[in-house]
């Protein structure tokens, strides 16, 4: 398996870490973050334009990256926030902010945003039970009527629950735990009527060594287990990506980057960053490790974030900021291309 980086941009902007990347069209929008630890950068949008960037040998214009004009009720700012997009708008849910960088607790709200009218709108349950606020949890969609949220860090400790938000009734389910421990910075992806889970940071050590399935048709989780030694699969990581792209017809995770090991000075520090790439194909169920090339190559880096996006006739991965080894905030996009 081969594939080729090619930056896309370096801005002052895409300077953060802790933030979150969704993709509508050929654009990817970036939310929320830090640039010192622990103190939110800002509540504002920007957008990342990526059509016709994999085709070019070095670095993008600066106009790629545009700072919107956004309307209505806008979000806080707020570090550790997760999104997905589902039928051209991007939802968001919770994070840390405020003065004691707490859970931002907002009753179960996400936040809508649409691209093209700039709108913030927040979208409150129609009642019943619901998440508890939380922050470094991980979120995706069906494609169809539901977004997943699952895990992340309370006020105290890890969770290991898994949520649906339902568009159409706007009521939350919550549906069978994954398997232990709970933990802060997994991934999640949605392929083949199912959810897949990996990684994460349980308080003491990184997780690897298994995709967690979710069936919802069942409500139940089953694992599929791999040597995380990085030879026959991934090792173990946490504030990596996971994300579904179709290759040859076929549907496959790509993993990628990521801290491997976590420093003594917790949030404040940088451990390991991985600059890997992995793919799982779902069909042949085999590891195998991405051969990369380019003129130049993106550091390793945890504390990003990742979507896929349809650009020049193929699934490539955007990858935007996070936190390099040197604990520097990033401030490059990247694109990476399968061959």
């Amino acid at each position: 398996m081969k594939a080729t980086w090619t930056k896309v941009v370096t801005h002052d902007s895409l300077k953060r870490s802790s933030h979150c990347i969704s993709v509508i069209g050929e654009s990817a929008y970036v939310f929320g973050g830090e640039l010192k630890p622990r103190q939110p950068r800002d509540n504002v949008m920007h957008e990342v334009k990526l059509a016709g960037q994999g085709d070019t040998q070095g670095v993008g214009s600066a106009d790629a990256v545009q700072q919107l004009q956004c309307f209505g009720d806008l979000p806080s700012p707020r570090v550790g926030s997760a999104s997905c997009t589902l039928h051209g708008k991007i939802y968001f849910f919770s994070g840390r902010g405020g003065e004691a960088m707490a859970p931002i607790e907002e009753a179960g709200s996400l936040w809508e945003v649409e691209p093209g009218t700039n709108t913030w709108t927040s979208m409150k349950p129609s009642g019943g039970p619901c998440p508890p606020a939380r922050s470094y949890h991980t979120m995706t969609s069906d494609g169809g009527d539901t977004i997943y949220l699952h895990a992340g860090c309370p006020e105290k400790g890890r969770l290991s629950d898994l949520w649906s938000f339902n568009l159409s009734t706007r009521e939350w389910r919550e549906l069978a735990q994954a398997p232990d421990p709970p933990r802060g910075g997994p991934s999640i992806a949605f392929a083949n009527r199912k959810l897949y889970r990996m990684n994460g940071f349980d308080g003491k050590t990184e997780q690897g060594g298994a995709i967690d399935v979710y069936d919802p048709a069942q409500n139940s989780w089953g694992s599929i287990d791999f040597p995380p030694d990085g030879k026959q699969g991934p090792g173990a990581r946490s504030v990596a990506a996971l994300l579904p792209v179709s290759m040859a017809g076929d549907i496959s995770l790509v993993t990628l980057f990521g801290e491997s090991d976590p420093s003594s000075l917790g949030h404040q520090g940088a451990g390991k960053m991985l600059s890997d790439v992995w793919v799982y194909s779902l069909g042949d169920k085999k590891w195998s490790q991405v051969a990369v090339d380019g003129t130049e190559l993106p550091a390793g880096r945890g504390w990003s974030d990742a979507d896929v996006v349809q650009a020049d006739g193929r699934e490539q991965i955007v990858v935007a900021g996070g936190l390099g080894e040197s604990n520097d905030r990033l401030d490059d996009a990247w694109l990476l291309s399968f061959l």
